[in-house]
């Protein structure tokens, strides 16, 4: 009898187990935990763009030392944008999401101004080094856009499962302290398209 006792125990046990992994109490842990990593991402690529700048600051100032304030711009936006650190508990906090955006945004407009000075000095157009770390900015500036996008993603899956149900239930009761986190959103400037002169 006792053997039966047990075995009908486990049995108990695995039909519990099996019916709460079904009813999505671990969809909330797991979406959450996916849009921290996507948001380790995004910092990673903010993290290989301060990297490159100075190289690319250096490159350039060698051929162009008299557009000293631009230089210095960028120095500037770089030391600003890589001294806001946000991390995973401050991406419910709108303020801070818009903090961090803006000093990255800042950091975007400074490195346009830079590779601009370069049409000025058809010398450095043509330099090995500052070709090879202009494709790199360029590869990082899609990589933080991709990035950009998959955080968005997840996101966006995690404060739908958040409102939905039936996970609705567990993010009321078990999960209240997972809070909606704050997408990505776009700089006004960037809703008007650049203007090309030649």
């Amino acid at each position: 009898m006792a053997f039966f006792s047990r075995l009908r125990s486990l049995a108990a046990l695995a039909l519990i187990a099996v019916s709460v992994s079904a009813c999505g109490y671990n969809v909330i842990p797991t979406k959450e935990e996916a849009a921290k990593a996507a948001w380790a991402e995004v910092q990673n690529q903010y993290q290989r763009r301060a990297d490159l700048v100075p190289n690319l600051v250096a490159t350039v100032q060698g051929y162009a030392k008299q557009e000293k304030d631009v230089f210095v711009e960028v120095t500037e936006a770089r030391a600003k944008a890589t001294s806001i650190q946000l991390n995973v508990d401050d991406l419910s906090d709108p303020a801070k999401v818009k903090q961090l955006q803006d000093a990255q945004a800042a950091l975007t407009g400074a490195l346009g101004r830079l590779l601009a000075v370069s049409e000025n000095y058809p010398d450095l157009k043509s330099n090995q080094n500052f070709l090879a770390l202009q494709s790199q900015l360029e590869g990082t500036e899609n990589r933080i856009a991709v990035a950009r996008r998959d955080y968005i993603a997840a996101v966006q899956d995690l404060n739908t499962t958040l409102r939905t149900f039936p996970s609705v239930l567990w993010a009321q009761t078990v999960f209240r302290s997972v809070k909606p986190l704050v997408p990505f959103t776009a700089d006004a400037e960037s809703q008007t398209a650049p203007k090309v002169k030649f």
